[in-house]
């Protein structure tokens, strides 16, 4: 018989934010009887108004009853009508003109979501793990490759690594994958880690025609950028290929337990 799951108290606020120019909603779940005494990691997620279709709240008191991760506290910031220009890679808008504003989205969640969060909610400071779909899992991935005295593990479900400073009709190359030349230019930042999932089914494009689907192709070249910089593949690169996953909510519910597993496991 499984263990009872556990009560997890929801709580959904708004922080107005100076970088972003708007008040910015976030939905936090906290552990039974969490208070001031008691200082827990904190797990961040983009794209929280997805929250109840990714079932997070019913897998977190799941997983606490079970003993399978530490207590935490997991915080989904809310996404609005500018989404697609709020996320993206900081340092430049894609192609389109696309993520212009993440460069204000990664100053809002260093320095004011993140102190909110530890001065309101007591997570513990400079350990957090960042995570996100889509365009939301290459914000959190930016964002943790850029700030890792703030974070110390990304989670990118179905990442939009394909983001691209040059269309497929402008002379493209991979080389031209804004995530991917950031990592190549960088160096190892010890002690970070990084966590990716991605399902066979996630898109039918295939840019090259290798019979590999473009968002596969992306996120293992990505992570083999990483290898070249040091981290260690199945150490500090973990890889999750769906059969059939789809670029879904559904999909990222079912892998989702393995997720917090990962960065939470016990």
């Amino acid at each position: 018989m499984s263990p009872s799951p556990e009560i997890v108290t929801t709580v959904v606020t708004g922080i107005y934010s100076t970088f972003l120019k708007r008040e910015v909603r976030i939905s936090v779940l906290l552990p039974p009887g969490h208070d001031s005494r008691e200082r827990c990691p904190l797990v961040l997620f983009n794209d929280g108004q997805d929250f109840p279709a990714l079932a997070m709240e019913d897998t977190f008191a799941s997983m606490l009853a079970q003993g399978r991760i530490m207590r935490c506290v997991i915080v989904g910031m809310h996404a609005n009508e500018e989404r697609i220009s709020e996320y993206g890679i900081a340092a430049q808008a894609d192609y389109a003109g696309r993520g212009a504003k993440a460069g204000a989205t990664m100053q809002f969640v260093v320095k004011e979501l993140i102190p909110f969060l530890v001065s309101q909610y007591y997570v513990k400071p400079n350990e957090a793990t960042y995570a996100g779909f889509s365009l939301g899992g290459l914000m959190a991935l930016d964002t943790v490759w850029n700030n890792p005295d703030v974070f110390s593990r990304a989670g990118v479900f179905s990442g939009a690594l394909w983001w691209r400073q040059k269309s497929l009709d402008a002379g493209y190359q991979d080389s031209d994958r804004i995530m991917h030349r950031q990592i190549k230019a960088g160096s190892k930042k010890p002690g970070l880690q990084f966590w990716f999932q991605c399902g066979t089914s996630d898109e039918t494009d295939d840019r090259d025609g290798d019979g590999v689907i473009d968002s596969i192709q992306d996120t293992l070249e990505c992570i083999a950028e990483l290898e070249r910089r040091g981290y260690a593949w199945k150490k500090d690169i973990q890889y999750i290929e769906v059969k059939d996953g789809r670029h879904d909510q559904q999909t990222w519910s079912q892998v989702l337990p393995g997720f917090l597993q990962w960065a939470l496991g016990r």
